[in-house]
């Protein structure tokens, strides 16, 4: 079977969209088990799977954001101490005295972007997905592919795709249509169009005459199509939730429940400090302003996305309520011991000096360097009054005082000179 690999993300996306589909496609094939395809389903079981798979990432971030509350008002206090200081020594002093904060706790300032920065291309990847659910469920693939072939039938079916997808504003990519003078498009390309109709887009393609004349050899196929797309009566997770119920219920359960969602996750790690850092302050914000622009834009998004959203945050905030009875358990100053012993022994694999023993190697090169000035010092001196000097009649002892005091004023004499 060739199915749809053009559909399938590619570029830097690629290989996670790939994993993600093979997960999704497994759930797809597992509730068909029990007689139920249905899309929307699946999208809960596959948003539950993936957040149990980052498990081991969140505990993390949530480990780093207990760290840095701890950590913040010895960081609040260096900043404050520097507040407004912009010259190079005073931001070098800054940057030394907080990097020694980080030392203490055994962490770095991007320790608590690592798990997010690793769990992002995975994000990304799952929308990629669920916008190109044929490209990776290889039952509604061929769905799809069935009723691409049958419209390749119609006599100038390329134009009139063109012209349908026009009208109705469905955006798709051009990529597909570098032959459209020839009235061809590729069955993968026709398939990603299909992928993108609603309801509403549906019947109205398969009112149109030309289709009418195959409408028999496609009829059960495009029904069956909308059914795994079903969600909630008649809706369908390709339409938009707009502003009308039950569609609406979509954008608020978002809203809602990211809303929630940020109170848990910020409730385990607040401070006094907070209320003076920027970085905390920032964040609270966000987690009040993100979610309502979540629901403002569900508004204009399919269904399936913001669906996504909902399950998102419903499968966190009963993970974060979890994890908040974990940390509540966790020793902060024996996570802190770990994380010192843990950062001494990887710096000393790459033979990093840091904090006490900084120190004390600063202080010893600034010695040695001391001592080795002293010592040519001392040796060009000897060196000077090693033999007899003499000027003029006059001669003097190796290294007596009359031989030194001539030497200096001969120096301060040739300076006078010049």
């Amino acid at each position: 079977m060739n199915l749809l690999f053009l559909t399938q993300q590619g570029g830097f996306l690629g290989p996670f969209a790939w994993v993600m589909g093979i997960i999704l496609d497994a759930i797809y094939k597992f509730v068909g088990l029990f007689g139920i395809h249905n899309i929307a389903l699946c999208i809960i079981l596959f948003t539950f799977v993936t957040r149990m798979l980052m498990l081991p990432l969140t505990i993390k971030q949530q480990k780093s954001a207990k760290l840095s509350s701890k950590m913040n008002p010895e960081l609040t206090k260096i900043q404050a101490k520097y507040k407004g200081k912009k010259d190079q020594e005073s931001m070098r002093r800054q940057q030394m005295e907080m990097q020694e904060v980080y030392d203490k706790y055994g962490t770095s300032p991007m320790g608590g972007c690592l798990p997010l920065l690793i769990s992002l291309p995975i994000m990304f990847a799952l929308y990629r997905v669920i916008y190109a659910v044929p490209a990776y469920i290889n039952d509604v693939g061929d769905l799809y592919y069935t009723v691409a072939n049958h419209i390749q039938s119609i006599d100038g079916y390329a134009n009139l795709i063109t012209t349908f997808i026009s009208e109705h504003a469905i955006a798709v990519s051009t990529a597909g249509f570098s032959e459209i003078a020839n009235g061809v498009i590729d069955p993968k390309h026709l398939v990603d169009i299909f992928s993108k109709f609603n309801s509403s887009q549906w019947d109205a393609f398969t009112s149109l005459s030309q289709v009418q004349n195959i409408l028999p050899d496609i009829s059960s196929t495009v029904d069956e199509i909308i059914h795994v797309n079903a969600f909630f009566g008649n809706l369908n997770i390709l339409d938009n939730a707009g502003y009308t119920f039950p569609g609406i219920l979509i954008p608020i359960l978002a809203a809602g429940s990211q809303l929630l969602q940020g109170k848990l996750m910020s409730s385990n790690n607040n401070t006094a400090a907070d209320i003076d850092n920027p970085a905390a302050q920032s964040m609270k914000t966000m987690n009040t302003v993100m979610p309502l622009v979540s629901g403002v834009f569900c508004m204009f998004l399919p269904i399936g996305v913001g669906l996504y959203w909902v399950a998102g945050s419903v499968f966190q905030i009963v993970q974060q309520l979890l994890i908040n009875r974990y940390m509540d358990k966790v020793d902060i100053d024996e996570m802190i011991e770990k994380n010192v012993a843990k950062s001494a022994k990887k710096k000393e694999k790459y033979g990093i000096a840091t904090g006490n023993k900084m120190a004390e190697v600063a202080k010893t090169t600034t010695k040695s360097i001391a001592a080795n000035a002293s010592q040519t010092s001392n040796k060009q001196v000897k060196n000077n009054v090693s033999s007899n000097y003499k000027k003029g009649e006059l001669s003097y002892d190796a290294g007596s005082i009359a031989s030194i005091a001539n030497i200096l004023k001969n120096k301060d004499s040739d300076k006078g000179d010049n």
